[in-house]
């Protein structure tokens, strides 16, 4: 770390920035808490003066016991691997038909999922997240608001969002979720009457598919009782920045990354939505594959 701090400090910046740009981003996996990739600015909005790079923490303490987090989670990943899949039995894998991947009982369960809105593209939207009544619920809540920002470039907005962060494995590599032996999502929800849409976000194979993303319809019904909703995977459409694809295809269950509900029905007001559980069922009655056509790019002469 000492030796890249060094490098930094004594870097020439007089043979042009775009030298210096190449040199910073291959000191990327010695950086990990700086940005070196530029991300989204509002219109307007001043970019920042200090130096990414400069944000970094060169701790060799704090390295030692990052070093330590991380064997301890490579031995545990290899003795749930050994052990077998999702480091439970195989026999108990093949038969398992119901899974409960995410519910809300305490302030940690919220904290592995992320709310946003359109406030980052300068929109007035407001979306919280708290615990219900009596711990039970994950109690999602705000105000949706249309109105679009005056930058010149923004020509939508009115959206709220909550997705789940991300699984991380040693050393911050990607893990995913595998529900390759599930057909369907399976929810208990009580809303407001206002429909939403559950997105499934899988990792690409290839660069400009990371837009891509699985969404169907979830509809409340609104009133005191809670009601339990059953998506099946089939349904789910494959979209692109906001753009329904023409060339469909199934969403691939061995790579999905997140889950994440979003509502932007263009109503002005409150919302509120209450989840109990999120889980997965393997519903033996549905034998549907894929419910949209699938079109055959090399139709044979």
């Amino acid at each position: 770390m000492a030796l890249a701090v060094m490098l930094l400090n004594g870097a020439s910046f007089h043979s042009g920035c775009c030298r210096r740009k190449v040199f910073l981003s291959s000191l990327g996996p010695l950086l990990s808490n700086s940005k070196l990739y530029s991300s989204y600015r509002r219109p307007g909005a001043e970019p920042e003066k200090k130096l990414s790079w400069q944000n970094a923490d060169f701790s060799f303490k704090k390295s030692i016991d990052h070093l330590k987090t991380q064997l301890s989670l490579l031995k545990k990943e290899t003795q749930d691997y050994l052990k077998g899949p999702g480091g439970n039995p195989l026999s108990q894998h093949l038969l398992e038909q119901t899974r409960v991947l995410w519910q809300f009982r305490s302030q940690e369960d919220l904290n592995k999922w992320v709310i946003s809105s359109d406030v980052e593209i300068g929109g007035k939207s407001k979306v919280y997240i708290k615990l219900g009544r009596n711990n039970q619920a994950a109690l999602l809540y705000g105000t949706l608001n249309t109105e679009v920002p005056r930058d010149g470039e923004t020509k939508y907005s009115g959206y709220c969002s909550m997705r789940s962060k991300p699984e991380v494995g040693s050393f911050n590599r990607k893990k995913y979720y595998d529900w390759s032996n599930f057909n369907s999502l399976y929810l208990r929800v009580r809303g407001d009457g206002r429909p939403w849409m559950v997105n499934i976000y899988t990792d690409p194979y290839f660069s400009h598919q990371k837009d891509d993303l699985y969404s169907y319809f979830m509809f409340t019904r609104g009133g005191p009782y809670w009601e339990e909703i059953t998506i099946p995977f089939s349904k789910f459409f494959l979209s692109s920045r906001g753009r329904v694809q023409d060339n469909q295809h199934p969403v691939w269950l061995d790579k999905v990354r997140t889950l994440g509900f979003t509502i932007g029905d263009k109503v002005d007001g409150p919302f509120q939505l209450e989840i109990d559980f999120i889980g997965l069922l393997n519903d033996r009655a549905h034998k549907e594959k894929f419910a949209y056509e699938a079109y055959d790019k090399n139709t044979p002469v």
